[in-house]
């Protein structure tokens, strides 16, 4: 460490910080006096600062090896901003051309850089080893290191060279940083990265000000979403999604919902997601909807809620993701949604995987299974997990702690385990001593000779759903613990064996139960129950305009739209308007009469209105009619547009058709002027203005001659896109 150096001086002038979080000081000291580090830290904690602060002090360049080319950037820009000189840090990655790598270099190689930022692509690549060797290295940095493990959340095959790269270019004390780290994750970022023996600084990982809830998963998730945003309006809240299409498809009805939303993938271009991300941070837009490649080294300390959309893969991301909520000791809400369903089709994705890489995603996926189903206290199943203990009974900032369980008597239960444990020697995970206990002879327990045991089936006449939250509550409890290098396999503790010789009370939390139901193909469209007295009415209303006006009942408002209208019960011409298939044109021309009667039958009948109205959603079957409104608006050819889908043309019609009726106007006058005759479109359309139905093959037998289903069809959508719409 160099002379005189004093830490609080030098965090106070380059950060404006009086005083050290936690460990960092110490951290600090210890890799300034050139010894290996290991740090543990939740998000929010500090990390980065550990190995920045440093690297400005001391000799040489700092390289930084860290996954994301966002985070780089990012972490980049708030260094060059804290300092007068420019290129005191620096990235090196994919994403530079030719000139800008070569000024990246030479800033390195002048002295003025104290932050290089690599990818680990870059850091490994050959050609790039001259140019590391020729630089003085103060020390290496491995930023989000549980990359470098298969049992991590974010397994990253580069990291597993890193360490073979250093012995190359010169050897100096590595600092190696995760947020999330099991003990078996712990010891593998060590043992690849060749520091068995560094010093080793675990922060505590509870985070009081996180509000932990997991959901139903249902098919009105959409709306609950929507309705949950809009009673926080301006917070700013980040939406994890498994898939791309699913990040689109919601952050397009977010938009739709007037909610300030992007999405955010590694499909997007480069430009698109730094633009977002900057959006993002400077507050332009509110909420992000995105895959986990989002939010690594994200430093916006005010994010107020953190969803997922779908259950994680594993307990680690989970924690991670979450811990981007309340950076500021402020407000952090942290909803997931839960289906078995989903958890059965993130198995299915890791079929073709190679056995080993199953086995773990499988008990990854157990693990988090195990925390959604729970009634015990989230946080305390985290701590847990991380290997920390937490002895408070209630939290009071998780729905397990603010709406408790009634626990049940389980010292039989638990009596039965800890032996099924003992006779088995020790060497069986969960699923096999729940399988023994319940005397099930499976071909497992066949072939290990188990079933022939005195201890088989000693818990057949218990409540079958007792055991799997008696083995977690015994672990959390310290009975049980699972062996870290043997993922998963069940071992007796010492209290584990005194309870088997004096037996005590011991009260469990059933799990919470979690239904299958979750449709994805209706989530968009879960409604009450119809008020069948009001529709009718609707109905009777809608002819009575349409008389009025000299239309088609259907051209003033869909059937569909009457039956919404009859479950939700909007009131107002802006509620009118989340209605499907009424924009705000139909809303305006037609509406005020329809919201009068709903308000007059709300208060007659006392009628308590649901609040989250059904909410407006882009038409879509994935993205699909988003590429066809595109292509129309484009004034591409219709059957062009239903080649480059993939479509027949009458596949494409309905597609169409589904976009009007769902509310949305196309214009397809400029395929109609080229493919169909002008008396035969006003033919058409004049029998749709004095038809009483929109039916195809009603019209064909009335209108005759030479107009064909496809004539009918096209017309038809340029009269409700024009009448209706």
């Amino acid at each position: 460490m160099k002379e005189g150096v004093n830490l609080t001086e030098s965090l106070k002038h380059y950060f404006g910080f009086d005083k050290f979080k936690g460990d960092q000081e110490a951290i600090i000291r210890n890799l300034m006096a050139g010894r290996d580090t290991f740090v543990l830290m939740p998000t929010g904690g500090g990390k980065s600062l550990c190995y920045q602060l440093p690297s400005l002090i001391m000799d040489g360049t700092a390289i930084v090896v860290s996954p994301l080319i966002a985070l780089m950037k990012n972490q980049v820009d708030v260094i060059n901003g804290m300092s007068e000189e420019s290129g005191v840090a620096h990235y090196l990655n994919s994403s530079l051309n030719k000139s800008a790598i070569q000024q990246v270099m030479d800033d390195v190689q002048a002295g003025k850089t104290k932050l290089l930022y690599v990818a680990p692509e870059s850091l490994n690549k050959e050609d790039n080893l001259a140019f590391f060797q020729s630089v003085h290295i103060s020390f290496y940095a491995i930023d989000e290191a549980h990359c470098i493990s298969e049992w991590g959340h974010d397994f990253r095959p580069e990291y597993r060279n890193i360490r073979p790269t250093i012995n190359k270019i010169g050897n100096a004390p590595v600092i190696a940083l995760t947020a999330t780290a099991t003990d078996k994750v712990r010891t593998d970022i060590k043992k690849s990265l060749g520091i068995l023996n560094a010093d080793e600084f675990k922060s505590s990982f509870n985070r009081p000000n996180l509000y932990y809830e997991v959901r139903q998963k249902t098919n009105d998730i959409n709306r609950q979403i929507i309705r949950f945003i809009k009673q926080r309006p301006g917070k700013s809240g980040i939406i994890y999604c498994l898939s791309r299409k699913k990040v689109e498809e919601l952050a397009a009805d977010l938009k739709a919902n007037d909610i300030k939303a992007e999405a955010y993938h590694a499909g997007l271009d480069s430009a698109t997601r730094s633009r977002t991300q900057d959006d993002f941070l400077m507050e332009r837009i509110d909420v992000i909807v995105a895959t986990i490649a989002f939010g690594m080294g994200i430093d916006k300390p005010d994010v107020r809620f953190v969803i997922h959309y779908d259950i994680p893969k594993s307990l680690e991301g989970y924690y991670q993701e979450t811990g981007r909520a309340g950076r500021d000791g402020g407000e952090g809400l942290c909803i997931a949604f839960y289906s078995g369903k989903d958890l059965r089709k993130l198995e299915k994705f890791m079929e073709g995987k190679p056995v080993a890489e199953q086995d773990i995603g499988r008990q990854l996926l157990q693990e988090t299974a195990a925390y959604a189903e729970s009634s015990v206290c989230r946080r305390k199943l985290l701590l847990h997990y991380f290997g920390e203990e937490y002895h408070t009974d209630n939290c009071g900032n998780c729905d397990n702690c603010l709406h408790p369980k009634e626990r049940v008597e389980a010292m039989n239960a638990l009596h039965i385990v800890l032996q099924a444990v003992q006779a088995v020697k020790e060497d069986f995970r969960q699923e096999y001593i729940v399988d023994f206990v319940k005397g099930r002879g499976t071909d497992d327990i066949v072939s290990h000779h188990h079933d022939e045991l005195e201890e088989f089936g000693a818990g057949e006449d218990e409540n079958e759903k007792i055991w799997n939250p008696v083995i977690r509550q015994a672990l959390i409890s310290g009975y049980l613990h699972k062996d870290v290098e043997n993922y998963g396999l069940l071992k007796l503790t010492a209290a584990g064996k005194r309870f088997i010789k004096a037996p005590h009370s011991f009260l469990v939390s059933l799990d919470r139960e979690f239904r299958d139901d979750y449709d994805e193909e209706e989530a968009q469209g879960a409604t009450s129950v119809l008020d069948p007295e009001l529709y009718a009415m609707l109905v009777d209303l809608r002819k009575r305009v349409a008389k009025k006006q000299g239309l088609a009942p259907y051209v003033i408002f869909f059937d569909a739209s009457l039956e919404q209208m009859a479950t939700m019960y909007p009131i107002t011409l802006q509620e009118l308007q989340n209605i499907q298939g009424v924009g705000a044109g139909k809303a305006n021309r037609y509406g005020k009469a329809f919201v009068d009667l709903i308000r007059k039958h709300c208060e007659e009948n006392g009628i308590e209105r649901p609040e989250d109205f059904r909410v407006k959603t882009v038409a879509k079957k994935s993205m699909l009619k988003v590429k066809i409104i595109q292509g129309i608006d484009r004034q591409l050819a219709l059957d062009d547009i239903a080649t480059a889908q993939g479509l027949e043309f009458d596949e494409l019609l309905d597609e169409i058709d589904a976009i009007v009726y769902s509310g949305t106007r196309l214009n397809i006058d400029y395929f109609l002027e080229d493919a169909m005759d002008e008396d035969k479109v006003e033919e058409i359309y004049d029998y749709f203005m004095e038809s009483d139905t929109d039916d195809v093959d009603t019209a064909m037998e009335e209108l005759g001659g030479d107009i064909s289903e496809e004539d009918v069809r096209l017309v038809r959508i340029k009269f409700l896109s024009e009448m209706a719409n």
